[in-house]
């Protein structure tokens, strides 16, 4: 418990006219100070005095002028978010209203709350680790189902249960090395090396699939990448367009209008999608087009889902041949949408044939008949997004990893891991196994906050808003 340290106060809902804003204090003092500027309604009341988890009616006031008629929520150590005493004034949402309630405060004694300052004293005062600490932040940043869902997993401690879980494993495991070096000279084995070796390859597969997991949850956090991809003017910015309900992308008749790709995040049934509109692919001798074409492989490279784009104006021969192009070069983890464009100015006859070519050429790749103009099969193309995406895959209860310092200490971890095993199997002297043991406990601690620094805390806890 820190007891030492000032009471703050901060403004924690947004800034802004609203119905309502909230101000928060929180330290030894948050009681004495707020019984300084409130006036409870019941006048026989004294705020101090009052029993934890209740609200209070009266008004603010300043040199015996009314402020503000607010409530005030009392939350008493331990049993509070950040540990310590809290207050929460809830005024009125006028801007004026809550900067003078903030000055107040401010001279009756609290200190103003620097970034993510309330949650940082949660941690410190043992309300939660490290890693739940940096969940609340990706909980209020969350845009998506899928990501508020993953954050409050891991708010609630999913992910350090399962870390807990991993350390007290290794901490049995080098308290059996460092005891048979403590008896050393007897010639005392303590731990067998094969049921050594079973423990360091069951601990290496849950590390190795949370390794794997953040690749998961990078795309949860940040969006599904989509890449729309196909010739110049066959409708990529159109569709770009289209899917943002804005004129997001230029369209024009002229053919390599767009030369950089354009970015923007749609948010599909709870899931975010980073639809990418490229530089259309030819064969150009301008320098500026020519880049923005590399830049679109390199694009294609990264996206999970791929959508081409054929004008079903073209022959059937040409239609194959370009999709071909692209096709190829997907690795077998990403997913391909075709998209037959501009149907409202082709025959049915050459649309059907079109579509079969695909369908003979590309078998397991859906093949869409669609207008971007018009907006046809807007929803089917929808449904295969969806479709084509793993997110759909989150809903087991998994740990999956969002954050990218837990995703290197466990790197790490899994390095030193590795070293354990072989040398376990080189039946390496223990003293060499108990230092890589303690590494890979020092790496997981990092993550939980069990280990860490001024610097390193003072690094997450800036990126947090002020009265969080």
């Amino acid at each position: 418990m820190i007891s030492n340290e000032p009471t703050i106060t901060a403004i924690s809902t947004p800034m802004g006219v609203g119905a309502i804003a909230v101000l928060r204090l929180s330290g030894k003092e948050a009681l004495s100070i707020c019984e300084k500027v409130f006036r409870p309604y019941d006048k026989g009341k004294r705020l101090s005095e009052q029993p934890a988890n209740t609200i209070h009616h009266g008004v603010i006031v300043s040199d015996n002028n009314v402020i503000d008629d607010v409530l005030v929520s009392i939350f008493r150590a331990p049993h509070s978010y950040t540990g310590e005493d809290v207050v929460e004034i809830s005024c009125h949402g006028s801007i004026l209203i809550q900067q003078q309630i903030l000055e107040l405060l401010v001279r009756n004694g609290a200190t103003l709350a620097k970034p993510g300052e309330f949650t940082l004293r949660a941690f410190l005062n043992g309300k939660m680790d490290l890693s739940q600490a940096e969940a609340v932040a990706d909980l209020i940043a969350s845009s998506s189902e899928a990501a508020r869902r993953v954050a409050m997993e891991q708010m609630r401690g999913g992910f350090s249960d399962k870390l807990k879980l991993l350390r007290e494993q290794l901490l049995h495991f080098v308290s059996l090395i460092e005891l048979e070096l403590d008896f050393g000279e007897e010639d005392v084995e303590f731990a067998n090396r094969d049921d050594l070796v079973k423990l360091v390859d069951s601990i290496m597969t849950h590390v190795d699939q949370l390794i794997e997991s953040f690749a998961l949850g990078n795309v949860i956090k940040n969006g599904i990448p989509v890449a729309i991809v196909g010739k110049t003017n066959v409708g990529k910015s159109t569709l770009l367009n289209r899917l943002l309900n804005e004129e997001r992308a230029i369209v024009s008749e002229i053919e390599g209008t767009t030369r950089d790709t354009i970015e923007d995040v749609i948010n599909i049934k709870g899931t975010l999608y980073r639809f990418i509109d490229t530089a259309g692919l030819r064969h150009t001798t301008d320098t500026i087009e020519s880049l923005g074409i590399e830049r679109t492989y390199k694009k294609i490279s990264l996206a999970q889902i791929v959508i081409v784009i054929i004008d079903s104006r073209n022959s059937p021969e040409a239609v194959v041949e370009e999709t071909s192009g692209i096709i190829n070069r997907l690795a077998d983890n990403q997913r391909a949408i075709i998209l037959i464009n501009k149907v409202d100015l082709t025959d049915a006859e050459q649309v059907e044939t079109v579509k079969q070519r695909l369908s003979e050429n590309f078998k397991g790749i859906p093949a869409i008949e669609f207008s971007a103009k018009h907006g046809l099969n807007m929803e089917l193309l929808t449904h295969e997004i969806i479709n084509a995406s793993i997110v759909k895959e989150t809903e087991g209860g998994d740990v999956i990893i969002t954050n990218t310092r837990h995703y290197e200490s466990l790197l790490k971890a899994q390095e030193n891991l590795t070293r354990v095993k072989l040398g376990l199997l080189d039946n390496l002297s223990g003293d060499f196994l108990a230092m890589d043991i303690r590494q890979v406990i020092h790496y997981i601690g990092e993550i939980t906050g069990e280990i860490t620094t001024d610097e390193v805390l003072g690094s997450i806890f800036s990126k947090f808003c002020i009265g969080k």
